[in-house]
Formats: structure tokens, sequence, C-alpha cells
């Protein structure tokens, strides 16, 4: 059995193993994979290039073999967003690119089976692009054939394409109380007035809320066996930490859990369906928030002669997540009715989720938050929280903790909550 190199599946390395049915001992594609995939040393890179740019016919042919490390990430537990993230993060841009056009070939083939979350990833991948020069494209293609090749394992959050797991039905439409949200949410971002953006934001945490318990509710009523899934969002630098924590504390606002992967540069968010939606809207809706506040009050500043524009930006965001997941804590108790039939429902759902982030991740660490020493960024950013307070429920601030091992392979990742913020 050969992989997309052509070498045999024996020896372990990580990346092969996997038929493509192609290459050969003599095959220049595979003797340029041969020298350039299994070495950091550049020269065997542009050894391998040089082999490839000889033919443009022999670039082409190493771009088709690519789709197979592509479908080797997706058994790893690899996602669209997941790999063209990691590929910007580790590459270029311009590697992102040449990444999303392989993408996007290689999961033309499953047609209508794809998961709905892959779909709305796919459409969101950056356009497609390849360098002019030849040299440069079989460069730029085994740079990220290397990335893609050690790429470890991941915990999966659903089927991988072409697989025989179950996918979710289709729904036949986005539920009206999703549509108010989303309209509400975007109002909240786009106004220039923050007493507006306040009011709106409440509303929409309001709705997010009552459509949890009623989603809860009927599922007590006809689907008793549901389970908790999985998906990840992007948690991206710069100030990672605190966008890790301002999920974490939405995400258990909404009766889900958060698990940071800081290497890889995503948190794993764990709840049923209906709430993952909502933890990424309104996470996505308070990042955008606090970013504009976060440049208005820094443009104030720097307007008085302040310089130290990082550790105002760092403090800032510190405590923008800080303050909102303490207003999330204290509206958690006024949303959620006293309901003596609620009750068992709602706790019989978090000691699912609890149970189902322990299975993933059954082994983490907390650390501590560090590099919070601009008073002046603690303030606004405390100011700028309750200007976008949200009137749902919640969870108080949290210090990131990170799953004990590194960052690598299954269970590796950091993880967003634990113990409480000081």
């Amino acid at each position: 059995m050969t992989d997309a190199t052509g070498r045999s599946g024996r020896g372990g390395r990580t990346g092969s193993g996997d038929s493509t049915g192609t290459g050969g001992a003599s095959d220049p594609v595979t003797r340029a994979f041969e020298a350039a995939l299994y070495t950091a040393d550049d020269s065997a890179l542009d050894t391998g290039a040089a082999v490839l740019a000889a033919d443009l016919s022999l670039v082409r042919e190493a771009r088709a073999r690519g789709a197979e490390f592509v479908t080797q990430a997706w058994r790893r537990g690899w996602q669209p967003a997941d790999v063209v993230r990691m590929v910007r993060r580790e590459l270029s841009e311009e590697h992102a690119q040449l990444a999303s056009g392989l993408i996007q070939d290689e999961t033309a083939r499953y047609g209508d089976g794809l998961p709905p979350r892959w779909q709305e990833q796919l459409a969101a991948l950056p356009g497609r692009r390849e360098p002019a020069d030849r040299f440069l494209y079989a460069t730029a293609l085994l740079e990220l054939f290397r990335l893609l090749l050690r790429l470890p394992a991941l915990e999966p959050v659903g089927p991988a394409p072409g697989t025989a797991g179950r996918l979710p039905p289709p729904a036949p439409h986005e539920p009206r109380m999703l549509t108010r949200i989303r309209a509400l949410l975007a109002k909240a971002e786009a106004t220039q007035y923050p007493q507006e953006a306040e009011a709106l934001t409440a509303k929409a945490q309001e709705l997010m809320a009552r459509h949890s318990i009623d989603e809860a509710l009927l599922a007590h009523r006809e689907h008793p066996a549901e389970t908790p899934a999985a998906c990840r969002i992007g948690v991206d630098a710069p100030y990672e930490t605190a966008k890790a924590i301002l999920l974490d504390a939405v995400a258990t606002a909404n009766h889900c859990r958060a698990v940071w992967n800081e290497s890889f540069g995503f948190s794993t968010v764990v709840g049923f369906a209906p709430d993952l939606e909502l933890v990424e809207l309104m996470y996505t809706s308070l990042l955008v928030q606090g970013t504009a506040a976060m440049t208005t009050a820094e443009a104030a500043q720097r307007s008085g002669g302040r310089k130290r524009t990082k550790t105002f930006r760092q403090s800032f965001l510190m405590a923008y997540a800080h303050r909102l997941g303490e207003r999330l804590r204290a509206t958690s108790e006024h949303v959620v009715p006293e309901d003596s039939s609620l009750l068992p429902v709602l706790a019989a759902r978090e000691v699912a989720v609890t149970g189902a982030v322990d299975a993933m991740f059954p082994s983490t660490t907390t650390t501590r938050v560090r590099g919070v020493d601009d008073s002046a960024g603690w303030e606004h950013g405390r100011a700028a929280a309750d200007r976008a307070r949200t009137a749902g429920h919640g969870a108080g601030s949290r210090t990131p903790s990170r799953a004990r091992g590194g960052g690598g392979g299954r269970g590796s990742g950091p993880r967003g909550g634990g113990s409480r913020g000081d």
C-alpha cells in the first residue's frame, strides 16, 4: 500500500499509510515528495521543488495528489476552517489560498453528504490562488504538504466526510427566533451609539436564553436520547487569552463548556446543538463590539499623548472579558425561571455536557492570567463591557486551563474554564 508520496504504508510516519494508487519509485513527483516532505531542511525543499518545476504537468500532478493529504486531515479530526487557520498561523495567506483550493476540490466529491457546519466553513474559505512562477508554486505546495503531514489527531467533533458517521438531518429553515437574534446583534455591531448597542445586545441575550430553554423542553419531550455535540470556534491572536476567557463566559452562559487549544488557535465548545449556535452568534458579536470600543478608547488615549498601545489593548480586552463574565453570571438567576418541571431538565443537560467534556478532555490544567498591568486599559474595558451588557444567563470570568501534555494530539488543548478568575 502506498500513500500520496508513493511511500510504503509501513514505517509509522504521520500522514502515511493511506492508499492513492499513484506514484512509484521512479516517478518524479514521488522523488520530489521523498526529498522534501520528511525533513525540515530548506535545501531538500529546494531540491524537491526543482524536480517539480522542470515541467508544469509535474506541478499539477503534485497538486492533484495533495488531495490525499487533505483527506488524511479529515480522518484525524480536522475540519476545513481548522486547516486553513493552522496554515495561516504556520505559513502565510498565500499558502492558505492554496489550501483553500485543495479543500474545495477534495470536498466536491462528497456532493451533499457534508455536515451543515462543513458547508458553512467551505463558504467562508479564502479565494483560491496559485503562484504564477512554477518554482514558487512547487515550493508552496511542498511547504503546505509538509504541514498537512504533521497535523496530529484532534478530538473529533463530528463524522468525517465519506465515513459511516450519522449526519444530522438538514434543518428545513432557521427558527424565527434565531433570525431575530441575528438581526439584533447585527444592529448592535453597526450602531455608533453605545446605549443603543447595549439595549440591542441585552434583548438578543434575553431571546437567546428563552430560546435555549424552549429547545431544552422540546428535546426533553420529543428527543430524550439527544446527546451533546461539539464545534470549534477560532480564537485568534493577538490577545487570544482574553478572547478565550470571553468565549468561555459566553459558552457557560448558554449551557455549554469551552475548551481552549492555544497551540492551534481554537476552542472546542461542547453543548447541545441549539446552544452551540447561540454561543457562536453572541461571542462573535461581543468580540466585534469589544474591538470597536477598544479602538475608540485607544484613539482617545493616544490623542492625549499615550504610546503604550499593546499593554492598553491587552488590559482592555481582559477587563472586557472579565466584566462580561460577571454580568452574565448576575443575570443568570433572573432569566431562568424557578419552575420545578424545568430545573431537572436543565440539570440533566448540564450533567450530560460535563460528561461529554470530561470524555473528550480527560486531563486539563489551569493557568493563571498574566500581563494585565494597564489601569487605564482595564477601566475602559470594564466600562465597555457594561455598555455591551447582556440580559441573558451566564458565568463568571475564568482563567484558561490547559490540558496536560502540551498542545499536540487528543486531549492536549488548553481548556477555557476551570478555576474562577481573581
